[in-house]
C-alpha cells in the first residue's frame, strides 16, 4: 500500500506543481506584492483573459502574479470542471486576488483557502460572472453560504456575490451577443484614482442588470448599444420583464457595471472590493478596461496610481469569442508561460 501511495504522489504532485502559472514581477512599483488570479468560468474565457492580465501586471508593473485554472485529471484546462482549481494555496501568500469565476463547486479543502483569504481582510477584484462565482452542490459543505442560491437563513442571501461583492446573477439587461456595452463614467466618481487615465470604455458583452447596495460607490454605468461595435448607437426602447411589464427606457437609468465597496467580514476586518460586470476575455481587448483593472491593483495594494498606467499587452492576445463550450481544447497551463 505504501508503494502504491508513493507512486500516486509522483503522479499527483507534478500536476499540482505545474497546473498554475507564475509570472515573477519585473522592476516596477508592484515589486514585492503578490496577486493571485483565479480563472474558472464556462463562458467568458477567463482561462485566456487572466494569463494576459498576469503578464501585464507582472511585466509592466512589477507584481508577482500567480494564475490558477480549472483542469482535468490529464492536466489540460477545462473551464467546465467546476470542482477544480489548481494551486489555491497561493492565496495564503497573496496581497490581492482577481477573480473571473462562474458556478464553481470546489471541495471544502480548497474553499477553506478562499474563506481564509476573505477573513484576512485582503482585497478582491471580481470580473463579469464572479457575481455568481459559486454554486455549492454539496449541501453538507461548510461553505454552502457562498453559493449564489444561498438562502437568508445562511446570513448570506444571494451568496458570495450578493453578500460580498454587492450583487448576484439577476439577468441580462441588454440583449446577449447583440447589444454591447459602452462604459459611462459616473460624474461624481470621475476623480477616483481607479478611473485615472481611463477613457473609451467598451465591451462586446451586454449589460447585466445590477442593483449594488447603498454602500457601494458606482464608478461606471453601462450604456446599452444597438450593436456590437464601439460606434454603435445607444439603444432607445422600452425594457420589459418576462411578463411583458414595461420597466422603463433601456438606458434610463443606465445599470451600474463597475463599483467599489467594503465588505465587513466575520473576522472583524474589511475587504476592499471592486466588482465589474464587464470583463470577458474580449472585453479586455479594451485598453481603458485594462487600465481600470491595473489602477484598482495599485489602489488596493496601497500604491499611488500613475497618471496613465501602462495597459500595454505583453505578447500576442487574440481572445476567443465568448460562448459555452467554446474554449480551446487540449491546452495545458504551461502554454501560458511567459517566453
Amino acid at each position: 500500500m505504501k508503494r502504491i501511495l508513493a507512486l500516486l504522489s509522483l503522479i499527483i504532485l507534478p500536476l499540482t506543481a505545474t497546473a498554475q502559472v507564475v509570472y515573477e514581477g519585473a522592476d516596477g512599483p508592484g515589486k514585492g506584492k503578490h496577486i493571485v488570479l483565479i480563472s474558472g468560468d464556462e463562458e467568458y474565457r477567463s482561462e485566456e483573459a487572466l494569463p494576459m492580465l498576469g503578464k501585464l501586471l507582472s511585466q509592466r508593473h512589477g507584481f508577482k502574479c500567480s494564475v490558477l485554472f480549472s483542469v482535468d485529471a490529464n492536466g489540460t484546462i477545462n473551464p467546465n470542471n467546476g470542482a477544480s482549481v489548481t494551486g489555491i494555496e497561493a492565496l495564503d501568500s497573496a496581497d490581492l486576488c482577481i477573480l473571473l469565476l462562474r458556478f464553481r463547486h470546489w471541495p471544502d479543502a480548497q474553499m477553506k483557502h478562499f474563506d481564509d483569504y476573505l477573513k484576512s481582510g485582503k482585497p478582491i477584484i471580481a470580473l463579469r460572472t464572479s457575481t455568481h462565482a459559486f454554486n455549492i452542490t454539496d449541501k453538507a459543505s461548510a461553505y454552502d453560504k457562498y453559493s449564489w442560491t444561498a438562502s437568508e437563513a445562511t446570513g448570506w442571501k444571494g451568496g458570495f456575490g450578493k453578500a460580498v461583492l454587492g450583487e448576484t446573477w439577476v439577468s441580462h439587461w441588454g440583449v446577449h451577443k447583440k447589444e454591447a456595452t459602452k462604459g459611462i463614467i459616473q460624474e461624481a466618481a470621475a476623480s477616483d484614482p481607479i478611473l485615472r487615465g481611463v477613457s473609451d470604455l467598451f465591451g462586446d458583452t451586454d449589460v447585466y442588470e445590477a442593483a449594488p447596495p447603498p454602500d457601494a460607490k458606482i464608478l461606471v454605468r453601462g450604456q446599452v448599444l444597438t450593436g456590437m461595435t464601439p460606434d454603435s448607437a445607444p439603444a432607445d426602447y422600452e425594457k420589459k420583464d418576462k411578463s411583458g411589464k414595461v420597466l422603463g427606457k433601456i438606458n434610463d437609468p443606465m445599470q451600474p457595471v463597475i463599483w467599489t465597496r467594503e465588505f465587513k467580514n466575520e473576522a472583524g476586518s474589511a475587504n476592499k472590493i471592486l466588482c465589474s460586470t464587464m470583463g470577458s476575455a474580449t472585453d479586455l481587448k479594451n485598453e481603458g478596461l485594462r487600465r481600470l483593472v491595473v489602477n484598482a491593483c495599485y489602489t488596493f495594494a496601497g500604491l499611488e496610481v500613475p497618471e496613465k498606467a501602462s495597459a500595454e499587452i505583453v505578447g500576442d492576445y487574440v481572445p476567443t469569442f465568448y460562448g459555452f463550450d467554446g474554449f480551446i481544447k487540449g491546452v495545458k497551463p504551461e502554454a501560458h508561460v511567459l517566453k
